[in-house]
């Protein structure tokens, strides 16, 4: 595989320093340039970030130094400098919307992390292992932008990583019709530590805005067909949610409970588990995990402190599957919410969009 030149946009917050540490010393992306708010520009990563750098491992040497650049006015220079981009801004919607637009106007793929584009027709939202094929839209929203190589690519809601993985290949032989699903959701997933927000300790919070809607809508999406120049969204699965903030640094879990068209077995559902792999795994893709869902037997598990950095955080751990009263099934799910359901999904997706061609000159 060629190497990449990339900029991360919206390199200081949590999700941009995510994606600094995965693409420091990435074998196919290279980072040549970062890019935040106006107040950054000029100053080094090192000088921007001051005491806000939130990861565990240290900031990367080779990208330290490197001078910031304006996301927004400074978007032509970026756009000659780089093959494409990942997006983390911290913005308002629209906002997002018009600048993630305005660099695949200028010929530079969009790899994003924002939520701004997650409902546009055309733009797919992409889970490597799930819906590799949602990327054939392409061409059509490039038509739509007059490009030739410029478009925005989004990555699911974070939550959404833990427990549509572990659905989907029982939607595709019995059909899933109901899911219930609450979420017990890390404070990373709101750009936060325990230091910054110390009013999380020993506390949950039972609301999380507009985090249930998405948790109901986007996993249609995922589920979605191309048709007629657009992604079509499911009418099935039907899924209703809950979602809660609870004192966890990072890792996402999930309450699942489904009920099915033609109920399985126990021991089908993990034979489906045990087998599925997709693109990312026959690929080799460099963040790719080599067992996607990993099933535990014991009662207790999996536990977010022991399995959330499964396979570098990028698997998705599953368990407790029994048959419940009121639904077929119920089960726990876990993922690493910064890293598969955040920068490494995206790191991933563009990995994926790599090996099919999506990126080339």
């Amino acid at each position: 595989m060629k190497q990449f030149k990339v900029g991360i946009i919206g390199a200081t917050g949590m999700v941009g320093q995510r994606f600094a540490t995965l693409l420091a010393e990435h074998p196919w992306f290279k980072v040549v340039l970062l890019a935040a708010s106006p107040r950054s520009k000029g100053k080094t990563y090192r000088e921007a970030l001051g005491s806000r750098w939130s990861m565990t491992t240290a900031l990367p040497e080779n990208l330290a130094d490197l001078v910031l650049y304006d996301a927004g006015a400074d978007l032509g220079e970026i756009t000659a400098q780089v093959d494409f981009v990942f997006c983390a801004v911290d913005m308002p919607k629209d906002e997002i919307k018009k600048l993630e637009t305005a660099y695949a106007q200028a010929e530079c793929p969009v790899i994003s992390n924002n939520s701004a584009h997650r409902f546009t027709p055309d733009v797919p939202m992409i889970v490597p292992e799930l819906n590799p094929g949602h990327a054939d839209i392409i061409p059509v929203q490039r038509a739509r932008l007059g490009t030739k190589r410029g478009f925005v690519a989004v990555k699911s809601n974070c939550s959404l990583q833990s427990y549509v993985p572990a659905l989907f290949p029982l939607h595709e032989e019995f059909g899933v019709e109901d899911v219930l699903v609450c979420t017990y959701q890390a404070i990373s997933g709101a750009g936060k530590t325990f230091e910054t927000w110390p009013e999380m300790n020993d506390n949950v919070i039972p609301f999380i805005g507009g985090e249930e809607e998405k948790s109901e809508q986007e996993p249609l999406k995922i589920f979605g067909s191309l048709r007629d120049g657009a992604i079509i969204s499911a009418s099935e699965p039907r899924f209703t949610a809950q979602c809660l903030r609870v004192p966890v640094s990072n890792g996402h879990m999930a309450a699942v409970f489904a009920r099915f068209k033609n109920k399985p077995t126990k021991e089908q559902i993990l034979e489906k588990w045990r087998t599925f792999s997709s693109i990312p795994q026959s690929a080799k893709l460099p963040n790719a995990p080599k067992q996607f869902l990993h099933y535990f037997e014991e009662d207790n598990m999996p536990q977010t402190r022991l399995q959330r950095d499964l396979e570098g955080g990028m698997a998705v751990s599953v368990g407790r599957l029994r048959e419940d009263t009121q639904y077929d099934y119920k089960f726990v799910c876990l993922s690493h919410n910064t890293l598969r359901g955040a920068a490494g999904g995206a790191v991933l997706m563009a990995e994926l969009l790599a090996h099919q061609g999506y990126l080339d000159n």
